[in-house]
């Protein structure tokens, strides 16, 4: 199932897309929230869409697609989990998966606007594959980890690389700045990829290629993640952990390259759904 939310930013409603189709399933679901996955919302979707599949109502055409998910408790970030991002960075290759947090509050739909934080320089672009949490994990074994992952989508994790590595601190001031999250266009249920370690990603700025990736080449797969993950958060239903980015990031490239105002970013994962994101300076975003 490829499952999405619709409507005006804060004020999503839950749907679901059947063969391309849009249809509005707020009738029976509040949200795709941490209740809906805590209670077996997925498997009581499923059962709604036997029972009402020729009785359920599409949603308003144009309806503009919020994040495919409701804010989560958190955001976990995996840097560095490609071996030529790292190389292209001029970092280490990491010997265990590095965590950083992204804030709630930066999450947006796949086609909303980036808006340029106040004093930016150095935003960036990174296509990655986003993994959400169906069950509460903690302390999970490897073995075990693929069954508590309730789907995939597609995420755009902006950075700003001044405020990331010139401010001080932790990277995480450089990555939460609103809408530096852009997810979707949906949740595509567990049970619809087949290969999550064999996905081509892929991103383009102003019609240029910039990340042509595949998942195969993550360093640490997802149940490798999951797992690590949980030995230092419990993560609850409905989080996100988003995998790390293949190389062609602007802050690697010689001379580098970041966003400006008026650009374009086309993004993609095979089987999961694209975007596409326009780039706004704060002053502009109005």
């Amino acid at each position: 199932m490829k499952l999405f939310r619709f409507g005006e930013a804060g004020k999503e409603k839950p749907g679901v897309c059947i063969n391309n189709q849009f249809y509005d399933v707020s009738t029976w679901f509040n949200d795709y929230n941490e209740h809906f996955f805590e209670v077996n919302g997925i498997d009581k979707l499923r059962q709604l869409l036997i029972d009402n599949k020729n009785s359920l109502p599409a949603i308003p055409e144009g309806s503009r697609l919020g994040s495919p998910i409701a804010r989560p408790s958190k955001i976990v970030c995996i840097g560095l989990n490609y071996v030529n991002h790292a190389k292209e960075t001029g970092a280490a290759i990491p010997v265990e998966p590095i965590i950083f947090l992204k804030s709630t509050t930066a999450l947006t739909g796949i086609n909303d606007t980036i808006i340029l934080p106040k004093d930016s320089t150095k935003t960036d672009w990174e296509v990655e594959l986003a993994v959400v949490i169906g069950k509460k994990a903690s302390y999970l074994e490897e073995a075990f980890a693929m069954d508590y992952v309730a789907g995939y989508s597609l995420m755009n994790d902006v950075s700003e690389r001044e405020f990331q590595y010139e401010r001080g601190g932790t990277w995480d001031k450089g990555k939460g700045c609103d809408t530096f999250a852009p997810m979707g266009p949906f949740l595509v249920t567990a049970d619809e990829i087949k290969d999550p370690h064999n996905l081509r990603l892929w991103l383009k700025l102003n019609d240029s290629i910039m990340q042509d990736g595949n998942t195969a080449d993550l360093i640490f797969n997802i149940p490798v993640l999951i797992s690590y993950v949980s030995r230092f958060m419990t993560l609850l239903p409905g989080d996100i952990i988003s995998t790390g980015t293949p190389p062609g990031v602007g802050y690697g490239m010689k001379p580098q390259v970041f966003l400006k105002d008026g650009d374009i970013i086309q993004l993609g994962i095979d089987g999961i759904g694209s975007g596409l994101q326009q780039v706004k300076n704060h002053r502009n975003k109005l």
